[in-house]
């Protein structure tokens, strides 16, 4: 009975740890290149004025574009009702004629429908999808229960008589196959605390990490680098999310964090911390790499992050470098 026992829980255990692995498995979608067909969607807000400019820009590249129910659809103000928005997303990525999924707005929305996705199809038909703000949250549903590496990316006005270091890092991160330095697109970073870690990418708007908090979605940071971006919030605001992501145990095992643009920081009084303080309270006694005012968020020009690649910190070399984004 006991030798029973045994076996039955070394197969359990073994069951887990081979769960674990495979839950894990880094997924690296194909690359783009010109005639590639891209879906364009809206998964949070309805397309607004500036949707034609990443129209325009990605036919100049040399792609086919295919527009999603949710690009000409609008409920409330959202691009289509839940079901149609999550739909597009399903339907794009089990179509094999489509490359790669662009979103064309954020705003609000995509957290209705994150678990009315086909994780399963999605892991199965891996593709680009890319997107940044609101879209965080499908970003990192999408890599959580996949482990496919999906993209902060531009949007709209973004790709708007597009700077070259947008240009740049567009190619390095959706068209290449090669290792890059995220730090060779744009020099305005600072190095806030030095030294050298490795992990994988997660992370994006702050406000929408948070908001999964205590879901089936949340973020998971452990043995990660995280990545933060935000526009237009308080600095105590900024401050009550961080130490709420703190409670939440997910600076416990962080490999390092670069932190992105906070575009348009206030102080809601005088006495309130600058958001720089801010940083430096909620990160100080952290003892990892720290590289503050990467341009990437609601900003020009925009960097993109691989969300789920591997990334090598090393700020002493003013690297931090992404092994492979795409294949």
């Amino acid at each position: 009975m006991k030798n029973k026992l045994l076996f039955f829980f070394m197969n359990l255990l073994f069951s887990v740890c081979a769960f674990t692995v495979e839950s894990n498995e880094v997924i690296i979608p194909k690359g783009l290149k010109p005639g590639d067909t891209i879906g364009l969607v809206a998964p949070a807000n309805y397309k607004g004025d500036n949707a034609m400019y990443e129209v325009e820009y990605l036919r100049n590249r040399g792609f086919n574009i295919v527009f999603g129910r949710s690009f000409d659809s609008k409920w409330y103000g959202f691009g289509g009702n839940d079901a149609v928005r999550a739909k597009d997303i399903n339907d794009m990525f089990a179509n094999p004629r489509i490359n790669a999924i662009f979103a064309i707005r954020g705003g609000y929305g995509a957290i209705r429908f994150i678990d009315k996705l086909n994780y399963d199809a999605i892991k199965k038909n891996p593709k680009i999808i890319s997107g940044f703000s609101d879209i965080t949250t499908l970003l990192l549903a999408i890599n959580e229960k996949t482990g496919l590496v999906t993209f902060h990316g531009p949007m709209a006005d973004n790709l708007k008589e597009i700077p070259s270091t947008t240009e740049n890092s567009f190619n390095k991160a959706f068209m290449s196959n090669s290792s890059y330095n995220l730090l060779d697109f744009d020099n305005s970073y600072t190095i806030m605390k030095s030294g050298r870690g490795s992990g994988r990418i997660t992370g994006g708007n702050l406000s929408l990490i948070v908001a999964t908090l205590g879901t089936d979605y949340e973020i998971n940071t452990d043995g990660k680098v995280l990545f933060l971006e935000e526009v237009n919030e308080d600095s105590y605001r900024v401050d009550r999310m961080l130490q709420q992501l703190r409670l939440a145990g997910k600076f416990k095992n962080l490999k390092g964090i670069i932190i992105g643009d906070f575009r348009n920081p206030k102080k809601a009084d005088p006495t309130d911390m600058s958001i720089d303080e801010v940083f430096y309270d909620n990160f100080g006694k952290l003892n990892i790499p720290i590289i503050k005012g990467l341009k990437s968020g609601h900003v020009r020009p925009f960097i993109t992050i691989p969300i789920g690649a591997n990334v090598k910190i090393d700020t002493y070399k003013r690297e931090a470098i992404i092994e492979k984004s795409t294949k």
